[in-house]
């Protein structure tokens, strides 16, 4: 079974720890729009780059082709 973003972000919440209210501050969002992504599970790339930095991470969006291997 595969970990859904907003289960990633809550385990990185866990870890900084800090809140969704904190993080929802910090990407420049009421903790309400952030509540409501993290419901629906959907994030643009914009904004998975500021929740990463926030969280201090690096965020890194990529294909993984099954077939072969590669990454893109």
């Amino acid at each position: 079974m595969d970990i859904t973003t907003s289960e990633k972000i809550r385990i990185l919440l866990r870890r900084r720890n800090m809140t969704l209210g904190a993080l929802a501050e910090k990407t420049g969002q009421s903790r309400q729009n952030l509540s409501n992504k993290m419901a629906r599970d959907n994030f643009s790339q914009a904004e998975l780059e500021a929740i990463a930095e926030a969280l201090n991470c690096k965020f890194r969006p990529i294909f993984y082709l099954k077939d072969t291997g590669e990454e893109i």
